[in-house]
């Protein structure tokens, strides 16, 4: 079976050359989505954060990352949250929640999305946008977790955020 050290480097060198919104090489992002995830021991999170960016910003396919030797379920995950053609960014947080590891690892993908210290280095037109978007996808992902795994992911990925924590509980 795969290891989560594989699916690191398998994440690295398909991300290589790319970088987020701030310019930051892009498997930070994917690395800190997986820190989030870590408290739950489950290598399937782990794995489904490293490589949940992976179909939507490579030209890796899902039968692909099968083929690689990727765990069924990890492929699952990684299809629930990545953007369909055509679906509003709204239903898919919908349809993300109906999957409880999903959930999770979009929680930590958000978290990561929304550290104060990533928007600061965006346009405030952008930065406005961007915040209403994922305070928006919060409130429909936290209530569809346990409080104590979102406090868990948030702690570790983006502490600012625990504040808010107790408007959605």
């Amino acid at each position: 079976m795969i290891s989560v050290r594989e699916i690191e480097i398998l994440a690295d060198r398909a991300h290589a050359g790319q970088t987020d919104k701030i310019g930051v090489p892009y498997i930070e992002h994917v690395r800190a989505v997986a820190a989030g995830l870590s408290p739950f021991g489950d290598d399937t999170l782990v794995m489904a954060g490293l490589l949940h960016d992976l179909l939507e910003d490579t030209d890796w396919t899902a039968q692909r990352l099968r083929e690689a030797g990727v765990p069924g379920r990890v492929v699952e995950i990684v299809e629930a949250v990545t953007n369909q053609a055509g679906v509003p960014y709204d239903e898919k947080i919908r349809r993300i929640t109906a999957d409880p590891q999903a959930t999770l690892v979009k929680i930590a993908d958000n978290a990561h999305n929304s550290r104060p210290d990533r928007a600061a280095q965006l346009p405030a037109d952008k930065r406005e946008r961007l915040a209403a978007k994922y305070r928006s996808a919060r409130a429909e992902l936290w209530p569809a977790a346990a409080r104590n795994d979102v406090e868990a992911i948030v702690r570790i990925v983006n502490p600012s955020l625990l504040a808010e924590l107790g408007t959605h509980y």
